[in-house]
């Protein structure tokens, strides 16, 4: 129950067998609906058997030292429902782990919609670089100007993966790109995790389509927007 019941109600329950909890959050209680397939009720003359829920198993568990007691749901009507619960030592921990948690949920999310991957490391920039530059080489106007300014800008993701994982940055960037030229193979990255190979096929390393996809847009439209500003005004200049 949402707002609770006095003693005689919960003591009349109780003699009937029917266990019941007070002060359940509006969030949990919807969320229980739909786990169990019920329907909520807003007073107890409104209870029939059509809007009951149905679960195998209903128990407390208490965990820790301070003997915290949650109320465990299992073997609902609609199996799909979960519950992650997370515990850690402290709030940081904790708050990393749902920040973990909620971008792999996202990446699934993306999956569902659109089941596309393209290979990471940096592998899927390169490509699109190479393939920029060939484009700004059959320009012959000042596109091509713009179209290599892209192509460097995309070069600069792997350039940073290679820094942050203690490589040459150019030195990498460079040997990867020539062997992807060569090879004509646009899986090869930048070895973050040294396993001795660039292939990011063999290394398992993949992102989503419409993630990169997204990634890319934004980044070009925030350029855009930039350099539609052809002056800025301080505050000591304004006054």
């Amino acid at each position: 129950c949402q707002w609770g019941f006095d003693d005689e109600a919960n003591h009349l329950l109780l003699q009937n067998e029917l266990p019941a909890i007070r002060w359940v959050g509006g969030v949990e209680l919807e969320l229980l609906a739909m786990a169990t397939d019920g329907r909520i009720v807003p007073r107890f003359s409104e209870l029939t058997a059509d809007k009951l829920g149905t679960a195998g198993i209903v128990r407390e568990v208490s965990f820790g030292t301070t003997k915290e007691r949650m109320l465990v749901v299992e073997d609902c009507a609609k199996g799909s429902a979960v519950t992650i619960f997370i515990r850690g030592g402290n709030k940081m921990v904790i708050d990393e782990t749902k920040r973990s948690l909620h971008d792999a949920l996202c990446v699934v999310r993306n999956l569902i919609k659109d089941n596309r991957i393209v290979y990471g490391g940096g592998s899927a920039e390169i490509a699109c670089a190479i393939a920029v530059s060939e484009a700004a080489d059959e320009k012959a106007s000042i596109e091509s100007y713009a179209l290599r300014a892209f192509a460097d800008a995309l070069e600069d993701i792997p350039l940073a993966l290679a820094q942050n994982s203690g490589l040459a940055p150019i030195t990498s960037l460079a040997e990867v790109r020539a062997r992807q030229i060569a090879e004509k193979n646009p899986h090869l990255g930048i070895d973050c995790l040294d396993k001795g190979t660039n292939d990011m096929r063999e290394q398992n390393v993949y992102e989503t389509l419409i993630g990169k996809q997204q990634q890319l847009m934004l980044a070009t439209q925030m350029t855009a927007m930039l350099l539609k500003i052809d002056d800025c005004i301080g505050a000591s200049e304004a006054l």
